[in-house]
């Protein structure tokens, strides 16, 4: 599956409500744009299984290449869902065997102390080069491209 048409929203979570049927919910999230809309269904990926609250920081990521209603606020189908810290930054890409993005805007330099997943929260033993991956991280460094240790990392297998 290809992760690269997906676009992130990040904001607290406003409001949750109930959505056309039982398995489905519509959150509103306040960014710094302002308001945008989200379908949450029973395909839509929340990572580690969180339960979703007004006040939560999340990057909601929808996928931009289908077609959207024209309307304000802006409403997508959210495709994965994930909670953030309070100053954490998250990037959903590829990355090459030297641990640089596809898109040459972040490279990762892996510690002992990074915590690294599979999407359904097991253990990654093997090396997270050339893999698609949702990196959480702070800080980065000044330099092009900027570098990074993440504090965690989920392989998108």
């Amino acid at each position: 599956m290809s992760f690269m048409s997906y676009v992130p929203v990040i904001g607290s979570i406003l409001s949750i409500t109930s959505g056309n049927d039982c398995c489905g919910q519509m959150i509103s999230v306040g960014t710094e744009n302002g308001i945008v809309n989200f379908m949450v269904g029973s395909e839509t990926l929340v990572v580690d299984s969180r339960q979703l609250r007004r006040g939560m920081r999340v990057a909601a990521f929808y996928d931009s290449s289908l077609p959207v209603p024209l309307i304000f606020p802006p409403q997508y189908r959210a495709e994965i869902i994930t909670a953030l810290g309070r100053n954490q930054q998250i990037m959903l890409n590829f990355f090459d065997g030297r641990l640089l993005s596809a898109d040459r805007s972040l490279q990762l330099n892996i510690a002992a102390s990074t915590d690294i997943k599979t999407v359904n929260g097991q253990n990654f033993n093997c090396s997270p080069v050339n893999q698609t991956l949702l990196v959480y991280y702070t800080m980065t460094t000044r330099s092009l491209p900027p570098q990074t240790t993440p504090e965690r990392i989920v392989v998108m297998c």
